[in-house]
């Protein structure tokens, strides 16, 4: 019985000491791509709208949203810079092995 407490303790505290790390890795991690943010850059911003950074500011960026169609947008809002994998007839292009997505996981399609 002596044991039970202080082993319930440790079960809670295991999963949100676990929780807090990933969370400190994702703000990390978006903290270096705010960082690296370049002119040309492709991005999706957290509303899912993809555009062209075409200037980039201390707190803003300019994004080319359509042919010549500019709007300024917070950095906050930059969710991920993304590769151009799909052609102009919306196909795969596979010059890099098609092994990831949009994102950088692993899409299962080799």
């Amino acid at each position: 019985m002596e044991l039970l407490l202080p082993l319930l303790i440790l079960l809670l505290l295991v999963p949100m000491f676990l929780s807090v790390r990933r969370q400190k890795k994702e703000m990390d991690r978006q903290a270096a791509l705010q960082d690296s943010l370049s002119v040309g850059d492709r991005i999706m911003t957290t509303s899912g709208l993809y555009g062209t950074i075409r200037a980039v500011e201390d707190t803003t960026v300019e994004l080319e949203i359509a042919p010549g169609v500019v709007a300024t947008w917070m950095r906050l809002a930059i969710r991920d810079v993304v590769r151009d994998d799909i052609e102009e007839d919306g196909e795969l292009d596979d010059r890099d092995g098609g092994g990831t997505d949009a994102y950088g996981r692993d899409s299962g399609v080799q």
